[in-house]
């Protein structure tokens, strides 16, 4: 546990990539084995369920700290991490531990089949023999939200340099099922268990995006245009008669999607298709809000499957007759990929993703201006020549995305963010006039530069008007242009509509409040898009 305080102290206390490899490097190297599967596991988010309830956790802490339940919800609000605040009110321990990490995790498993006054009994106890950041650690692992600026793609480097194996090999290995407790470090970063399970997924291969003309990616012939789909990224594994269905965010989703699973008898064994899964109807793909009905649920209703059915565009065949083809060109992939999608017997559910041909880049620029008529967020450059690597490779795969829709509005609420921002108001809610009145329209914590934030948070310190727990209501001054990719009708929202992937542009502080837009305009904006 100690070991692991520190590294998350190291993480958290940097923002530069290098030195943050150096200390997941310098962790693996120097902690125990059977704790570093669970580091792994815990920082590409497989998070085991959560043994306590937060509240009880909250109501525990205030117990043993004896004070008041306003006194610690002010201490919250000014921490803005509930696992931090615990940590900080809670008295000194009386005796210290040196349990290692996997211990700790293993114990909290098990705590799902006590009673309330065991668990109570155990976190107390917990509590009593670690020091503040050491609770600070082990209230996370309760929660198993670890934010700290570490992305896959980072951890995945950092222990390809430090195991001496290639980082390929790592990230297909640590991606899919695995259980921590079940495999140890050199299994798991040697890929020794990778062809044991059936469903075992690819490494996606991803896109960097465009910022120059896409003259400069030099003569048009080398590349393959595609319409950039807004569904869900995922692969298809058939494998010993078994089907599977995998999110890019490693969730096996076979049930959720029953009109694929056909695929079970007509796709042959060894094959792994990747590529989008849409809502499809006559032919058409509907717009990201009607697949959002079909997420998430155990069950399917009849009227569900009905309003959005499901298909899959299929981008890349990564594996045929149980042969590895990432090695193999784009131009050759995608020709196996026509004759095996162009043999099913069940039609126009599962098929290539269309190539958009152009003739020269000017031509594709004007037939870009055209993908959202098809609900497409735009282009896909991908080089004819290249392979399919793990992750994104600068110079194969490019999203020429169009542009964001954007509104401006108005800031009327604001509160804490969390970790390096927890001292700062940096999450947002943004408004819209209607008549005489603001509508909420979206909320945004990101696009602002730090010594804006600054302004903003000495803005709202000054202008709050209302206080409702961590939230401030505050002058209706600032104007910010907010972007998104799409806008759809929503019951859940005040305002009837949601905006999709809401984010600040800019700080207008060229316009007044009265000069924002109007919820009719976000109307007008949405039949539009009808």
């Amino acid at each position: 546990m100690k070991r692991f305080t520190q590294l998350i102290r190291e993480l958290e206390t940097s923002n530069k990539t290098n030195d943050k490899i150096a200390a997941l490097i310098s962790y693996f190297t120097e902690a125990a084995d059977p704790d570093k599967p669970y580091v792994i596991a815990m920082f590409t988010g497989k998070r085991p369920r959560r043994p306590v309830n937060t509240a009880l956790i909250r109501l525990w802490a205030t117990e043993l700290a004896r004070i008041p339940d306003w006194l610690f919800a002010e201490s919250y609000h000014s921490v803005g991490d509930l696992s931090e605040t615990i940590a900080l009110v809670l008295p000194p321990p009386t005796r210290l531990s040196n349990r290692p990490l996997h211990e700790w995790i293993q114990d909290l498993q098990a705590l799902h089949l006590q009673t309330e006054a065991e668990k109570k009994q155990f976190i107390l106890s917990a509590w009593d023999s670690l020091d503040t950041q050491e609770r600070f650690i082990f209230n996370k692992l309760i929660s198993g939200n670890f934010r700290i600026g570490v992305s896959a793609k980072m951890l995945v480097n950092a222990l390809a340099r430090q195991s001496g194996t290639e980082s390929s090999k790592i990230m297909h290995s640590i991606m899919g099922k695995w259980e921590p407790s079940a495999i140890n470090f050199a299994e798991l970063t040697s890929g020794a268990h990778v062809n044991t399970d059936n469903s075992w997924p690819y490494p996606f291969c991803l896109a960097y995006a465009l910022e120059n003309a896409p003259e400069a990616l030099g003569s048009p012939g080398e590349w393959q245009a595609e319409w950039k789909w807004d569904g869900i990224r995922g692969q298809i594994i058939k494998r010993n008669g078994e089907l599977f269905i995998w999110s890019r965010g490693e969730e096996l989703v076979t049930a959720q999607f029953p009109e694929l699973h056909f695929l079970a008898a007509e796709l042959p064994d060894g094959t792994v298709l990747d590529g989008e899964i849409l809502s499809i109807k006559d032919g058409n793909v509907q717009a990201f809000s009607i697949l959002q009905q079909r997420l998430n649920r155990k069950t399917i209703s009849k009227a569900q499957l009905l309003s959005a059915p499901v298909g899959f565009y299929s981008y890349d065949l990564l594996e045929y007759a149980g042969a590895d083809l990432r090695s193999e060109t784009l131009t050759y992939r995608r020709s196996v990929l026509e004759q095996v999608t162009g043999q099913l017997k069940t039609k126009g559910i599962v098929i290539p993703s269309p190539v958009v041909a152009f003739g020269n880049w000017e031509e594709l620029a004007m037939l870009r201006e055209s993908a959202r008529q098809l609900n497409s967020e735009g282009i896909m450059l991908k080089k004819l020549d290249s392979l399919y690597h793990a992750g994104r490779n600068r110079g194969d795969w490019w999203k020429w995305k169009i542009n964001p829709y954007t509104v401006d509005t108005v800031m009327i609420y604001a509160q804490k963010g969390s970790g390096r921002r927890a001292g700062y108001y940096t999450d947002y809610t943004f408004a819209v006039r209607d008549g005489d009145q603001l509508i909420t329209v979206a909320k945004a914590y990101s696009g602002l530069t730090d010594k804006e934030i600054k302004e903003v948070n000495s803005f709202v310190l000054k202008n709050a008007v209302e206080k409702f727990g961590p939230v401030r209501t505050v002058k209706p001054e600032l104007v910010f242009e907010i972007a998104f990719e799409g806008i759809a009708e929503s019951k859940r929202h005040k305002a009837g509509l949601a905006l999709r992937f809401p984010r600040i542009a800019r700080w207008r502080k060229d316009k007044k409040a009265d000069e924002i837009n109007t919820l009719d305009d976000l109307r007008q904006l949405l039949h539009s898009t009808l």
